[in-house]
């Protein structure tokens, strides 16, 4: 087995496309089949079904794709501490979402930035959902998660904070002179919500399946909803870090009504794979800036 074979196979194994490959790593098509059949052809086994125009792992190029995984990265890791002294470096593929990117991350990126210049963070928007299948692909090296569940099949997960969800609306508008919220009382009232698959949003849906409400008003981002809500246009259920700076100035107000449901912001990774020193540096960081963030002022880090 050749080192170039087993990236090639990593890379056809993540995009199941052998175009999409060739792509990626600058190859002939042509190239990227040769160097599948030679890794075939040593092992004495059959590493892809090809049914039609997709492929699909077999049993052995699942195997085989667990053993690359580690080989590729002790090779990394050989080439890192030989070259020696230049620090971590390297491109993370992280799988992310705009509560996350825009309220969570920013001190995060400030650290590696001025830290570790030579890594880069790499930010893939995407729903939980769609996050977790690229872990499991390869395609992302690292995702964060806002859900409910905190253990998903294939890969390893760490809770970085219990993520607390406020139901928000305008300082005008009429629920917000109410003493107390019951589910009958949001059926009258447009909801304006992240798009389908948001874990948060789901929740907040099935909960509200047995009432009679109006139909979701679906915004493109949480700034949007945001603006949304504050213009009077609805009522918003969203994680409370997102809506803090306008909660304090008074532009929202938060609703009496507590969510009986809870998520969490969780970073995930594929399981079982050898983590690169990079990956151990993120994860080590992301659990240690979320934590202190989660300090309430003036009380002393745990």
């Amino acid at each position: 087995m050749e080192i170039r074979h087993l990236v090639t196979f990593q890379k056809v194994a993540a995009l199941l496309s052998f175009t999409r490959a060739a792509e990626e790593l600058s190859y002939a098509q042509s190239s990227v089949t040769t160097q599948i059949r030679a890794l075939e052809t040593s092992l004495g086994v059959e590493l892809f079904d090809r049914l039609g125009g997709r492929i699909r792992l077999t049993p052995a190029g699942e195997k085989l794709l667990e053993y690359a995984e580690q080989i590729l990265a002790l090779v990394e890791a050989a080439r890192a501490d030989v070259a020696g002294g230049d620090g971590p470096s390297g491109t993370l593929a992280i799988g992310t979402m705009e509560s996350v990117t825009s309220y969570r991350m920013p001190p995060l990126l400030e650290f590696f930035h001025h830290r570790y210049p030579k890594v880069q963070l790499s930010l893939r928007p995407s729903l939980c959902a769609e996050t977790r299948h690229a872990l499991r692909q390869g395609t992302f090296d690292i995702g964060f998660l806002m859900e409910q569940e905190t253990r998903h099949p294939g890969l390893d997960s760490v809770v970085l904070a219990e993520e607390p969800l406020v139901l928000v609306a305008a300082p005008g508008h009429p629920l917000a002179r109410r003493p107390q919220l019951s589910l009958d009382d949001l059926r009258s009232v447009s909801v304006l919500a992240t798009e389908a698959g948001c874990a948060y949003r789901d929740l907040f849906e099935a909960e509200l399946r047995g009432v009679e409400h109006a139909p979701f008003l679906e915004f493109g981002t949480i700034e949007a909803i945001k603006k949304g809500v504050a213009s009077g246009l609805g009522v918003s259920l969203l994680p409370t870090v997102t809506v803090a700076a306008e909660l304090e100035k008074g532009e929202m107000t938060a609703l009496p009504w507590d969510a009986p449901f809870s998520v969490r912001t969780q970073l995930a990774w594929r399981g079982g794979r050898r983590l690169s020193r990079e990956l151990k540096l993120f994860i080590d960081q992301a659990m240690r800036l979320m934590r202190e963030d989660a300090v309430p002022p003036g009380a002393p880090p745990s």
